[in-house]
């Protein structure tokens, strides 16, 4: 086929219908206009550029339609390209998005988004979402708002700041009662709780779960609670191998209890094995550190006898 033929035909085929064909059904609260995500049991695609493009979060998967087939069926070139051409007029859904205008945010670049925002307050509602309905203690929240990667979302949501290695905001993970997501035209590096030079590294995958493991292990001084958003971009790639090339590191694969945790502990381990400093898997009891917490908090526990009492499974690693 021509390639102005294969142009059209990608025109003609926005990469949600071969998703919707897939099975793949639209998580419509881990979306956004710019990075729409589908899910088929373990499996995670986002589609970008309109529908144009896609890449696989959980490997190295990426491209136009054509190379979706490729990559879901393991079928050649040419028989993507027939099931791609099959699907002409095939209209997918379209999601219904929910969410207001983001006060004008095309008209503000992402610091001075981020630094329109308050910080959370005692008694605000984004402190209540993350003491009552997080089950985060105080000593937490003042800790993360101290170093001033919290901020007040709307309607009781919370902004996590992601941030480089110079310390600058490059995007925020957005969570509520009936929302998650990120900074529109943001980018996912790494949520960072600690001291910079701290040498354990804990990375989750979410800022909830990095902060609900400092509470759990008592906020401890030596150690950098890392959350990587939910994704793997390139960004977070550089910025762990960053980390983890210093001196006498120890990198805490501490992903969600589950198929797609494991799948990340696993680059994460693979990456420790290249710089050759020490790692191990932490596991969760429950499917994530946030759940852990508020089962601990539910018992009656306090912080004092909560931080003696072994609450994950580790595996050495290197």
């Amino acid at each position: 086929m021509e390639k102005a033929k294969l142009e059209e035909l990608k025109d003609k085929v926005p990469c949600a219908a071969v998703l919707e064909r897939a099975g793949f059904a639209l998580d419509l609260k881990e979306s956004t206009r710019k990075a729409i995500k589908y899910r088929r049991d373990a499996q995670i695609i986002i589609v970008i550029h309109e529908g144009k493009g896609w890449f696989d979060p959980l490997s190295d998967g990426k491209g136009d339609v054509f190379r979706l087939v490729e990559h879901l069926e393991g079928v050649p070139f040419v028989d993507a390209m027939n099931d791609v051409a099959g699907l002409v007029g095939f209209v997918p859904s379209e999601p219904v998005w929910q969410r207001e205008s983001r006060e004008r945010e095309s008209d503000l670049s992402i610091s001075e988004r981020w630094q329109a925002r308050r910080k959370p307050w005692r008694g605000s509602a984004t402190w209540r979402y993350l003491s009552e309905g997080r089950h985060l203690p105080d000593r937490a929240v003042c800790a993360a708002i101290g170093a001033n990667v919290l901020r007040e979302g709307p309607h009781g949501s919370m902004w996590a700041a992601h941030l480089d290695e110079g310390g600058a905001v490059t995007g925020w993970e957005e969570r509520g009662p009936d929302w998650r997501g990120f900074a529109t035209g943001g980018t996912k590096v790494l949520f960072r709780l600690g001291r910079p030079d701290a040498l354990r590294l804990c990375v989750t995958e979410a800022a909830i779960d990095a902060m609900s493991l400092a509470a759990l292990e008592g906020l401890r001084a030596d150690t950098l609670y890392l959350s990587t958003g939910g994704g793997w971009s390139p960004a977070t790639d550089s910025a762990i191998r960053v980390l983890v090339a210093r001196t006498a590191v120890q990198l805490v694969a501490a992903t969600d209890n589950n198929k797609q945790g494991d799948i990340y502990a696993a680059r994460l381990l693979a990456i420790a094995a290249e710089s050759g400093c020490y790692a191990e898997r932490l596991r969760s009891v429950c499917d994530d550190w946030n759940i852990d917490l508020k089962m601990r908090t539910e018992g009656g526990e306090d912080e004092e006898e909560a931080n003696r009492v072994p609450h994950a499974r580790r595996s050495p690693q290197g």
